[in-house]
């Protein structure tokens, strides 16, 4: 055999093993049980996707954290944040995990803390449990609330337009949409705010406080019920000796 043709016969074997090779490892990557493990991995982000794609959950760094997701379509919607994303069966964002914290130029603490919430179907978080500090104090506690029944996806289509109004007339629509619970209201919060005060609120549709529950940082405990308008029309507090 000359040289010429063993080159040439070699050249092919190896072309063979190659595309053997080839198709082992990627049927290997292919296969329904097939698994990779790592012992360390660095990643900016990671989506979990059932088999026909569908998105499940997001776990992001705050410069690729994604906007807002309803049935697989992004919105423009910041979130200077990193965490954890939940997602329905049809794509839809229905909750989350997300944490921050940093100092400002002055060395103030700035809004440091994260939020763990679980959303309405297609519409803000109904629950939601909260640690916060900044320069004013630290806040913590849960938060339950009522949303509107309008898909959350016409609040977002409007939000170009909004932000589009003059400053002026754009703060005086959400003030008025505040007044009527436009986004909803909250009707439970169990709180320890930043004035120290460790309070439970009971609240009527409309957002308003009816029930108040509180002990100050001194221990000094009172229960009060409220009316429509805020007013105190019975209190209970304790006897001392």
């Amino acid at each position: 055999m000359n040289s010429t043709r063993s080159e040439r016969y070699l050249a092919i074997y190896a072309g063979v093993l190659t595309v053997v090779f080839a198709g082992t490892v990627l049927s290997g990557f292919s296969g329904k049980s097939s698994t990779v493990r790592f012992e360390e991995l660095n990643v900016q982000r990671l989506n979990l996707v059932e088999p026909d794609g569908t998105l499940r959950m997001v776990i992001s760094d705050k410069a690729r954290f994604p906007g807002a997701i309803i049935r697989g379509k992004e919105y423009a919607h910041a979130r200077p944040d990193a965490g954890l994303l939940f997602f329905n069966d049809e794509g839809t964002e229905n909750g989350g995990l997300i944490f921050s914290g940093h100092r400002d130029a002055a060395g103030r603490v700035v809004d440091s803390g994260g939020s763990l919430t679980f959303d309405q179907y297609e519409q803000d978080q109904l629950v939601q449990l909260i640690g916060e500090h900044d320069s004013d104090g630290h806040t913590a506690g849960l938060i339950v609330g009522d949303r509107p029944d309008r898909p959350i996806q016409e609040d977002l289509a409007e939000l170009p337009k909004l932000a589009a109004m003059p400053a002026a007339a754009r703060a005086a629509l959400m003030q008025r949409r505040r007044r009527d619970n436009y986004y909803g209201a909250t009707r439970i919060e169990v709180i320890r705010g930043t004035d120290g005060v460790a309070a439970l609120s009971l609240r009527d549709a409309k957002g308003r406080a009816r029930i108040v529950m509180g002990v100050t940082a001194d221990g000094a405990a009172s229960l009060k019920f409220l009316d429509a308008d805020g007013r105190v029309i019975s209190e209970v507090a304790p006897t001392g000796r």
